[in-house]
């Protein structure tokens, strides 16, 4: 059953773990919410009085913003995960304050009539802020994309919750009285905070590890940028649509606490006695949450057909009509069935989809200023909406007006409402083109959501005169909305576009256009498009003349004709639009244009490895795995994307090969392309878990981390993450064994090794442990484990200790990072018995130096003797070569197998001015003289070069004329050359050496320079 919800939510093991830790909060939150709010409106309207109820919501009008200050006093003072434990813990300790006294007065048969506005006051604190932290939890422990996946789950929990309190309140008041079913609201949060609790520390406190140790200065620098109330006060006074979203955010409260007061006095009328009213309250609050329930189910559907905008419309268009039939049926015995469904439907209307609709009105504004704005009106808002409510449901109070002339305010007002509604819906375009200009990036999305289909005439016309706006941006807001109506009956009036200046414009055209039930002239005029200048325009045309499949033979015509257009996308689009058209006849010349593609390489073969992964083109998985071998890294990124597109687990081991001496764009796509593999590559990655290189097992893990499901990724892959792990804090001995023996080059080189395996190690551990703990948490983790506050680094070190994720991985990541962090094992082992256990380890390079120390430690009597340099000694001399000291060890060998040790006598020479050389040259032992002709004719020395020092690489990469003399001097050198050829094969092939030759050619440049003018 949690199998098939998890399929049908689109839910991650990320999403399960966070939904069993946050769904109880929401749940017992929402019964305690909801038995609080019913236990304390029963005992105030029936033992105070429901007349003296707009006092005191005018009271609280007139308190709420010192709460607010005092709440901003204490956020400011308190960590973010401390500051919400703290109101929550407030919030229970005033529930259970006042329980106790409720329980008191019940068993003491005692009653003290003023405490009930405080019960109210302190209560409806609850009530508000409750709710607040509750969202504000949920959205800081919840990515955006996670957040739209998890928030309706949420809400339908606090549902449930509503309707199990509404149930406990209709049975429990009628049995034991109000004063238990208040009691019971602390009881429910105490299980709420076990669950609050541990995901404040499970996620929030990883995520504000360093945002708790932000300094004060930088909070009051902060705070001094801000704007003051003022500002934004006559800000919205210049706005007219400012002016309508406040007066809209004000005016639905007002009506709704006008309707809340009509529901209360009729029931209280309806129900004497106190235990029948508590369960008359229990009962609409079940109906009423059931009916929130229902209506979530569809709430997203109707905010993308209606948009906010219409939804707001349609809010007040049922405000409305809930007045009309309070008005004129309140006498009526319907009276409070009336009364009171529209009191349920409004608190639902109101709380649960107004309030994300007015949301959008503050996108609008500039992002600096945008929460300014949001905070200032949704303070002038609540306080307004209400003190205009309880002041109307004074005259009531006072005897001034009859309930039903008060139902009659309310309808009068909510039909000042609807003209609001309709007001700042026509409002937001004009304001919309003024905010264009800051917000292009991401303005058409907010208007989407605001005004929906935009199903409306007279919105779609006053869309279209900004066509010919002189502004760029405000032309592509209205043609991306154009767009998103998906209307044939705009093309006419896109086609007027086609000589735009603009290609921006042009395709921004294109892109809207819809060609369902285009006419033949239509298509040949929208073909124009198909000779544009800019690539990208033609391509994008041919992707539209794809979908006008009731034309499917003119376009044909036209997309045939593009297989042979001089630009590689499209050719690519072309290719796509013919095999989308099932256009069977011209599948050989597709055929012959992706040959193309893959055989000219560069940006061409690029599009080719695009194409073949898109159509699913099987049959050319062996011409692109050839593609691997291209000097050009983009055609081998976009060759390993194709390849894990095309699931040809055959090419996992060429791929996983080239991981050690790949870039990390490469890197990135060779892991996207073994994750695209799916389950059909799973058995290749699974026997290369204990692959003795750190990079490529680093790969596999990551791999595997994506593709295996949770209870797998903990049964098979962390125990052997765990022991590789264990197994690196071994490899820190050899090291130090190396240098005990005095061996500093190989020790060197050993400890650069065990670096490389480290972080490898360290990165898959990580990557591995965000598929089994939140992902931002992780990262968040990761950032603050670099951070250069100590204090910020072992608080991150203290959460990996709790056990985040999987414990064992935890400790296990956690002693690696220690050792990161200076505490690394120093070696208390002989050294000899190090290098012995190192022959068994799983790393090949460290095994190789282990070997090489113990045979040097064989043949120490004969070191005086001439000898040919090995593999490692040749990798341990390039490591000391400036030219290469920043290369990995796997990089180090790759050069070391090109180089070729050669001897060479004195006054030997090795390079001569004004002849070709091939050849790159580093002295092992002995000296080599560069010399130069002077302008006399005479020959002058530049300097004289010594061991690990490099001449000639500025031209054995093309085989260029010398510009210098290299001769040796002073008796034999010995040195390693390499080859023009092979060495500019390993530059092209990995660009990271060519990288490191850079910089070390820049140096030499330098040095060179510096001889010259020293000969000057």
């Amino acid at each position: 059953m949690q199998g098939t919800l998890t399929r049908w939510l689109q839910l991650r093991p990320e999403d399960v773990r966070k939904l069993w830790i946050m769904l109880p909060i929401f749940y017992f939150s929402g019964i305690a919410e909801s038995l609080n709010y019913t236990g304390f409106m029963a005992l105030f309207n029936q033992r105070f009085g429901v007349q003296y109820l707009p006092y005191i919501y005018i009271l609280e009008a007139a308190i709420m913003p010192l709460e607010g200050w005092l709440l901003a006093k204490l956020a400011n003072r308190l960590p973010k995960a401390r500051l919400m434990a703290t109101l929550y813990l407030l919030m229970l300790g005033v529930l259970l304050v006042n329980g106790l006294v409720l329980l008191g007065f019940k068993l003491g048969s005692v009653d003290f009539h003023y405490y009930y506005p405080l019960l109210f006051l302190s209560s409806n604190f609850v009530v508000r802020q409750l709710t607040l932290l509750l969202w504000s939890t949920a959205f800081d422990l919840c990515p955006t994309q996670q957040a739209k996946k998890l928030m309706p789950i949420f809400i339908a929990s606090t549902t449930i919750g509503g309707i199990t309190a509404g149930l406990i309140a209709h049975f429990i008041g009628r049995l034991f009285g109000t004063e238990a079913v208040y009691a019971l609201a602390p009881v429910l949060m105490v299980f709420g905070f076990l669950f609050f609790r541990k995901a404040l520390a499970r996620y929030l406190v990883p995520l504000t590890l360093k945002e708790d140790k932000r300094p004060k200065a930088e909070l009051l620098v902060s705070d001094e940028t801000q704007h003051s109330a003022a500002y934004y006060a006559k800000q919205m006074l210049r706005s007219p649509f400012l002016l309508s979203a406040v007066t809209l955010m004000t005016l639905m409260p007002a009506v709704y606490f006008m309707n809340e007061y009509q529901y209360f006095t009729a029931a209280e009328s309806r129900f004497p006695k106190e235990g029948d009213l508590t369960s008359f309250y229990g009962l609409i609050t079940a109906i009423q949450f059931m009916i929130c329930l229902l209506l979530q189910t569809v709430a997203n559907r109707l905010m993308n057909w209606l948009g906010a905008s219409n939804l707001l419309l349609v809010i007040a268009i049922l405000f409305l009509g809930g007045f009309s039939l309070t008005a004129l049926f309140l006498h009526h015995p319907l009276g409070l069935v009336m009364v009171s469904g529209s009191y349920a439907v409004f608190y639902i209307l109101l709380y649960y989809i107004a309030e994300p609709c007015f949301q959008l009105f503050f996108k609008m504004m500039p992002i600096s200023k945008r929460d300014g704005y949001r905070y200032f009106a949704q303070g002038v808002a609540a306080s307004g909406g209400i003190l205009i409510g309880s002041l109307v449901s004074l005259l009531h109070s006072f005897g001034l007006i009859r309930l039903d002339t008060l139902a009659w305010a309310g309808f009068t007002a909510a039909a000042l409402l609807v003209a609001i509604a309709w007001f700042g819906k026509n409002l937001y375009i004009k304001e919309l083109v003024k905010s264009v200009q800051s917000l292009h990036t991401d303005i058409s999305d907010v208007a989407a959501a605001f005004i929906g289909g935009m199903r409306s005439s007279k919105a779609l016309s006053s869309v279209l005169v900004y066509l010919k706006h002189p502004n760029d941006y405000v032309r592509e807001l209205a043609l991306e909305m154009i767009g998103n109506a998906k209307d044939s009956a705009f093309l006419p009036h896109l086609l007027g576009m086609v000589n735009e200046a603009s290609s921006r414009i042009r395709i921004a055209v294109l892109r809207a256009m819809n060609l369902q039930g285009a006419s033949v002239q239509e298509l040949v005029q929208v073909a124009a498009f198909l000779e544009d200048e800019d690539p990208e325009v033609r391509a994008v045309c041919v992707q539209l003349i794809s979908k006008a499949t009731h034309l499917k033979s003119q376009s044909y015509f036209f997309i045939r004709v593009k297989l042979l257009d001089t630009h590689p996308r499209v050719v690519h689009e072309g290719v796509k639009a013919l095999y989308l058209l099932e256009s069977e006849e011209s599948y050989a010349a597709c055929d012959e244009a992706i040959i193309k593609m893959l055989d000219n390489g560069g940006e061409w073969a690029v599009y080719g490895c695009q194409t073949v992964a898109d159509l699913q083109l099987v049959t050319y998985a062996d011409w692109v795995v050839s593609l691997l071998e291209d000097h050009r890294p983009a055609v081998k990124v976009a060759a390993a994307h194709c390849i894990g597109k095309l699931q040809h687990v055959q090419a996992i081991p060429l791929l996983l090969g080239m991981v050690p001496l790949a870039d990390q764009e490469l890197r990135k796509a060779i892991l996207g392309a073994l994750a695209d593999m799916g389950q059909a590559g799973l058995a290749a990655l699974l026997d290369q878990m204990n692959h003795a290189n750190p990079f490529i097992w680093n790969v596999v893990v990551s791999a595997l981390a994506e593709l295996l499901p949770e209870h797998q990724l903990r049964t098979e892959l962390v125990d052997r993450c765990v022991s590789r792990m264990l197994a690196s804090t071994q490899e820190r001995e050899l090291p130090a064994a190396l240098h005990s023996l005095g061996m500093s080059g190989l020790a060197e080189l050993a400890e650069q090794r065990c670096g490389e395996l480290h972080n490898a190690l360290v990165s898959g551990a990580w990557a591995v442990m965000t598929k089994l703990a939140d992902e931002r948490v992780v990262a968040s983790l990761r950032e603050a484990m670099l951070d250069e506050s100590e204090e910020v680094r072992e608080n991150a070190q203290e959460v990996l200790a709790e056990g985040l994720g999987d414990r064992k991985l935890a400790f296990a990541l956690l002693e690696l990072l220690k050792m990161d962090s200076g505490n690394e094992q120093k070696g208390h082992e002989a050294p000899a018995d190090v290098l012995q256990a190192a022959r068994s380890w799983s790393d090949g390079w460290l095994k190789d130096f282990a070997d090489y120390a113990l045979s040097s430690l064989e043949r120490a009597h004969m070191k005086n003797d001439r000898k040919f340099l090995t593999m490692l000694d040749k990798v341990i001399f390039l490591k000391q070569v400036s030219l290469f000291s920043d290369l990995s060890v796997d990089e180090l060998g790759l050069i070391a197998g090109i180089a070729k040790e050669e001897v060479h006598e004195d006054l030997t020479y090795l390079l001569r001015r004004g002849e070709r050389n091939s050849t790159m040259y580093l002295i092992v032992e002995g000296h080599v003289e560069l010399s130069n002709e002077t302008g006399e004719g005479e020959t002058g020395t530049i300097g004289v070069l010594g061991p690990k020092q490099a001449f000639g690489e500025t031209t054995a990469l093309d085989g260029s004329v010398s510009s210098i003399t290299a001769q040796v001097i002073f008796d034999e050198v010995c040195v390693l050359a390499l080859q023009g050829e092979s060495f500019s094969r390993l530059v092209r092939l990995y660009p990271e050496i060519g990288i490191g030759l850079l910089h070390a050619s820049s140096a030499r440049v330098r040095l060179l320079e510096s001889m010259l003018l020293k000969m000057a």
